[in-house]
């Protein structure tokens, strides 16, 4: 009996000993997954369409073929006759600046307008009142279009439109009235004070064709497309610019812009050019949102590992009037595909795989890496003839060769390249 209960404690204590060792070995087995997991933690990745670009920030300025134009009376105060941003052809009128004593004619003129229209229904010879009735009839519309329009340019069209039709109605009234001693005097001082007026106003001719602006900074003169070689980092410093300033409307000054093309410049470090040479096309991306293409015109060497370097823009110039100096996002390149994290890819033996996920089975697919940037990878699949020239047999290594849209695809955190 005694042997019994012997034998059945040491058989308790081999089951004691036995579940204890599987708990330790679960305990450790357990603890070196989770520190597995902890230094290569898994995810899964969608595979979907996308875009990755190699991109570097920058300050640059720009630099346009412009000419300033001022008159002599500027302190007069300006009309545009030419809007902001309207295109003009050389020698054409942009603006004029005000007659000294302008409102003072103005009103006067005004005085004998009401002075004339009172005569004329006063007079009651036999005029062409048929005609008279008509320019009226002109002149209350180019008053309706003036009151709808904003379009400087064309305000001022009707405006010498109406000058125009008073002009023939008092000459008409004049030479038909019978009361024409004092009518005439009256159409005569009224030319009197309209040749003084426009006989007093200055007007400005475009220099040459191009886009009107009439945001002047003074610096039309100094940042010019003649001579690149000039501008350095210190220079640039020296103007104490503001990025992303906008230049302030003149009230005495205009200038012409060359609508076909500006240019930004930036100075950058050898490291930031992402070996980029003149004559490149890349795109620029400004603070707007807006991308525009541009060319490297000019590219030199400076000191201290600064490169001077000139984007030439041909199109969307008119975008980059408002201001001296921006900021910018240079693009040196841009691919679209699908679209994965580093971490899922495997390099081995010069090709490149992902491991998929479906419902839990894994498989390794073969991918070709198109581009790839610090962080994603534009992938895609091998055609069979390349495959072919590559002289990879799919079977033979033990992989597929076809990645799909929204499959799930494994990555690796902190995956050593």
């Amino acid at each position: 009996m005694e042997e019994k209960l012997n034998g059945k404690r040491k058989r308790n204590i081999v089951k004691i000993i036995f579940i204890s060792i599987l708990i330790i070995a679960i305990v450790i087995y357990a603890g070196y997954m989770a520190w597995k997991l902890l230094a290569n933690p898994t995810d899964v990745f969608l595979v979907e369409e996308g875009s990755i670009s190699q991109e570097q920030r920058a300050e640059g300025y720009i630099i346009r073929d412009e000419t300033k134009v001022q008159g002599n009376n500027y302190k007069n105060g300006m009309v545009q006759i030419k809007a902001e941003g309207e295109k003009c052809a050389k020698d054409e009128n942009i603006f004029r600046y005000y007659t000294t004593g302008e409102e003072e004619l103005i009103d006067k003129i005004q005085e004998l307008d009401e002075k004339i229209d009172e005569a004329q229904k006063n007079d009651t010879s036999s005029i062409y009142y048929g005609d008279i009735k008509l320019l009226d009839e002109e002149i209350d519309m180019r008053l309706l279009e003036i009151s709808r329009n904003n379009d400087i340019q064309k305000i001022s069209e009707y405006k010498k439109e109406i000058e125009d039709y008073i002009a023939k109605k008092t000459d008409i009234v004049g030479e038909n009235s019978e009361a024409g001693s004092y009518l005439s005097n009256l159409i005569q001082e009224r030319k009197n004070y309209e040749n003084q007026l426009n006989s007093g106003s200055e007007y400005i001719k475009a220099p040459m064709s191009g886009v009107v602006s009439y945001k002047v900074d003074g610096l039309e003169d100094v940042l010019t497309p003649d001579d690149f070689s000039s501008y350095n980092r210190s220079f640039f410093e020296s103007l104490n610019l503001k990025t992303g300033q906008t230049i302030a409307t003149n009230t005495e000054a205009g200038k012409v812009v060359n609508n076909y093309e500006c240019y930004i410049a930036t100075i950058l470090k050898k490291d930031q050019l992402n070996e980029m040479e003149q004559g490149d096309k890349l795109n620029l991306r400004l603070s707007n949102g807006d991308e525009i293409s541009a060319t490297v015109d000019y590219l030199m060497e400076q000191t201290n590992d600064d490169v001077l370097v000139v984007f030439k823009i041909t199109k969307d110039v008119e975008k980059l009037i408002s201001n001296r100096k921006i900021s910018f996002d240079i693009i040196f390149w841009e691919y679209s595909g699908y679209k994965v994290p580093n971490t899922a890819i495997i390099k081995e033996n010069d090709l490149a795989y992902v491991i998929r996920n479906r419902a839990g089975y894994l498989d390794k697919v073969l991918v070709k890496v198109k581009k790839e940037n610090d962080t994603y990878s534009i992938i895609d699949n091998y055609t069979s003839d390349e495959l072919k020239e590559m002289g990879v047999n799919s079977s033979e290594l033990d992989v597929s060769t076809k990645i799909n849209m929204y499959d799930e695809i494994q990555t690796v955190a902190n995956k050593e390249s």
